[in-house]
């Protein structure tokens, strides 16, 4: 569906925050990362992020899947519930979600106002709010939100890392870290251990801990350490190693459900009996309703009259996968399913902090062709010809076109011409400025 203008209200809003720092769209070395800022802001708002019980997500791929997923089978549960998400496809509001449903606009620009109106107090009195950024904002505006609509749940899903990340102000009850790569190095260390140790930093005394590592993974050792020193549970998933990425979600979700009805969580079902909550919520229209855009998500394309031949469309499969065990994981789930065939013609943005080298090595084992491209939306992209120069000297077919909606034009033809698919990967904000093209919006 398209999406519509934002309200006056909102856009107003929108206007003033953007005058705060950004550091989505700024070279990750430059990061100022620290919750003081937060925690005034928190407590000049009547600390709204105390007012719900909260599940906090960390991990280097699947949180948002993972909250999405937590989020629905709450909402079955019968509670109400929020969903506070990073970053949007298409439109700001996607980060908060309430009652399963995005939240609206104006809601959005009163509690942005509000926030603000805590921001410029803070920057009155020169204390530690007038440092917020862009970032702060919004997740305290998410947290008003909550408040106002009276939510019991709000599953919170980090931004980055998890320690100084500006969700942490909240208590969750369940910490979750779903794995660990390696992916912004320059803030969070530069091995899966030390980004273990900055992810885990959501765990605090009484919560309990929810992981896919096993506690003989490196990583995973940090994990279990932190636990032990803070006398925390921790629960962890037992799949097989070739489990589909849907399929490692779900049993970690499970595992937490399963964790919530031990510990008294229960539900009153239509036939009026009470039951534990537990992995039973997980039912098949819960799963599908937890689908987010841009992961693993399936268009097909109608092909131009002058590129038929024998088909009136072109699959396109989209996913936001940007570090490498992620984009493997995705391309071998799609190659093993059978809703594709033939060739993979891939559209690549990538941003400059992303391990270009690791990205392309997977992508070189899988897709016949590529199309690089940059995706403005981040700020801090690596150049199309730089990624081709990159691919070129790995032996990879490719080409760069540095306009998304030009490159997804020559991938579409290169890929009707082999009758195979295509993958647009490497930035969510690549997907976003594809998706529409693709819906034929």
């Amino acid at each position: 569906m398209p999406q519509s203008d934002p309200s006056p209200a909102l856009s107003q809003a929108l206007s003033r925050l953007d005058q705060l720092t950004n550091w989505e769209r700024k070279p990750r070395g430059e990061m100022r990362v620290g919750l003081e800022p937060m925690l005034d802001l928190m407590q000049r708002l009547g600390n709204p992020h105390r007012s719900f019980r909260a599940i906090h997500v960390a991990g280097t791929k699947g949180k948002g899947s993972v909250s999405a997923l937590l989020e629905a089978g709450l909402l079955r549960a019968g509670w109400r519930v929020g969903r506070y998400a990073s970053p949007h496809v298409d439109r700001v509001n996607e980060r908060i979600s309430v009652l399963g449903q995005e939240v609206g606009d104006d809601v959005l620009a009163s509690a942005i106002m509000r926030v603000l109106d805590g921001y410029e107090s803070a920057k009155q009195a020169a204390t530690a709010g007038e440092d917020a950024t862009w970032f702060d904002v919004i997740t305290a505006a998410a947290f008003v939100v909550f408040r106002d609509a009276g939510l019991n749940w709000v599953v919170v899903e980090v931004g980055l890392g998890g320690r100084l990340d500006s969700t942490n102000v909240v208590f969750g009850e369940v910490a979750i870290v779903t794995n660990i790569g390696l992916e912004h190095t320059e803030i969070l260390g530069i091995t899966r251990e030390a980004i273990a140790g900055e992810k885990v930093g959501i765990l605090k005394p009484g919560a309990t801990l929810a992981t896919t590592l096993a506690i003989d993974d490196a990583a995973g050792k940090v994990l279990q350490q932190r636990a032990d020193e803070l006398g925390c549970q921790v629960l962890r998933t037992d799949l097989p190693e070739d489990a589909t990425i849907a399929e490692t979600n779900i049993s970690l979700v499970g595992l937490v459900f399963d964790h919530l009805g031990r510990q008294g969580e229960s539900v009153q079902t239509a036939s009026e009996k009470v039951q534990p909550v537990g992995a039973w919520l997980l039912e098949p229209a819960v799963i599908d309703k937890a689908r987010l855009p841009g992961r693993m998500e399936r268009f097909d394309l109608a092909l131009p009259s002058t590129l038929r031949s024998g088909r009136q469309s072109l699959p396109v499969i989209m996913d936001g996968a940007h570090v490498p065990f992620n984009i493997e994981a995705v391309l071998r789930d799609i190659t093993r399913s059978s809703s594709v065939s033939g060739d993979c013609v891939a559209v690549v943005a990538l941003a400059s902090d992303k391990d270009a080298r690791g990205f392309l090595n997977v992508l070189s084992r899988y897709v016949a062709h590529a199309v690089f491209t940059e995706a403005s939306g981040s700020g801090r992209a690596h150049a199309a010809t730089e990624l081709e120069a990159l691919a070129i000297s790995m032996g990879m077919a490719c080409e760069a076109e540095p306009n998304p909606q030009k490159a997804l034009h020559h991938a579409v033809a290169k890929a009707a011409e082999r009758g195979g698919w295509i993958l647009v990967t490497g930035s969510l904000y690549l997907v976003g400025a594809l998706r529409g093209t693709v819906q034929g919006v």
